[in-house]
């Protein structure tokens, strides 16, 4: 294909360059067909010269067309120029709403990929826009610093490099460069609670705040990942020096708040609790065993794990 030489590609190509340097494992990437997987498809072949970039893309059959939405998402990648394309159908089961559990079968494919092609990065396409949409969807949760903090750039081998590009920047690039998109109906879908962050809070903040907005929640999401870091680091730091079924309230007791109850999580999940499952009335109920004690009853949690408070301890078990 004719390369592109344009303002808004040239922006995607920069950002993509720094993980596609000094490479000689393959690099996936996720390709829904959307504005933001094309123009990152886009940018990763014209940087990479097509060696060893391989992209995946997953049916997740959602909607009636989405046999046929693959196989045209396909076409468009081979257009570009693309030689190697894997594709998978997702077997979505939903259990805790459409679209966490449409996520977790996709990274699930995803994993499958990065261990089969042993590869070195797995990149997606998520934007600054994306990433204003979490922090606001935080928010309405009522959610921690780490929840506020986001998406990062780097999460193991799944590399974001497009969360600092704006979504009109990644449609302006596909239309330069002369890609056909895919709207995805849900998109559109006012079921979905990210949909009206996108098309009704948002626009009606930027209309009030300024334009600037989507790049200030951006900018905020970063500040407090590295205080959740920050965070997370010194209650990993002191979860490694203790037994971690059987704590001292004293020692808990001279923690910030916002160490203790990271602690506290620590000390649930290694008790047995799945990951991923407390919420902040467990953790506060348990925390309350610590600040708040006049003689309460043990705290039950799920995956069967009891906390309790006995003799200045405070102790976890799973039985």
């Amino acid at each position: 294909m004719n390369t592109p030489d344009t303002a808004a590609l040239w922006q995607i190509r920069k950002a993509v360059k720094p993980w596609l340097e000094n490479n000689s494992q393959s690099i996936l990437f996720g390709c829904s067909g959307g504005a933001d997987s094309m123009a990152l498809a886009l940018a990763l072949f014209i940087e990479s010269e097509n060696k060893n970039v391989i992209p995946i893309v997953v049916d997740h059959g959602l909607q009636p067309e989405s046999a046929q939405v693959t196989l045209d998402t396909i076409e468009k990648l081979k257009k570009i120029g693309y030689k190697q394309i894997e594709t998978a159908k997702a077997q979505v089961i939903i259990t805790d709403g459409l679209e966490a559990s449409a996520r977790r079968a996709r990274y699930q494919i995803f994993n499958q990929f990065i261990d089969a092609y042993d590869a070195k990065y797995f990149l997606l396409a998520h934007t600054l826009n994306d990433q204003a949409e979490n922090v606001l969807l935080g928010l309405a949760r009522g959610s921690g610093t780490r929840s506020l903090s986001g998406m990062a750039v780097e999460n193991n081998k799944f590399i974001r490099p497009l969360l600092k590009i704006s979504r009109a920047t990644t449609q302006a690039a596909c239309i330069e460069g002369g890609v056909e998109i895919w709207e995805d109906p849900h998109n559109n879908d006012q079921r979905f609670t990210r949909v009206r962050v996108r098309q009704n809070i948002l626009p009606v903040i930027e209309e009030n705040l300024g334009p600037k907005i989507t790049e200030a929640l951006a900018r905020s999401s970063d500040l407090l990942r590295d205080d959740a870091d920050a965070l997370d680091s010194f209650a990993n730091e002191f979860f490694n020096h203790v037994d971690k079924l059987n704590l001292e309230v004293v020692d808990l007791e001279r923690l910030p708040k916002a160490i203790r109850t990271r602690v506290l999580r620590l000390a649930i999940y290694n008790a047995g609790s799945p990951f991923g499952s407390l919420t902040a009335d467990h953790i506060g109920s348990v925390e309350s065993l610590v600040s708040d004690w006049h003689g309460q009853k043990e705290v039950a949690l799920p995956g069967n794990v009891k906390v309790f408070r006995n003799s200045g301890r405070i102790i976890l078990s799973n039985q």
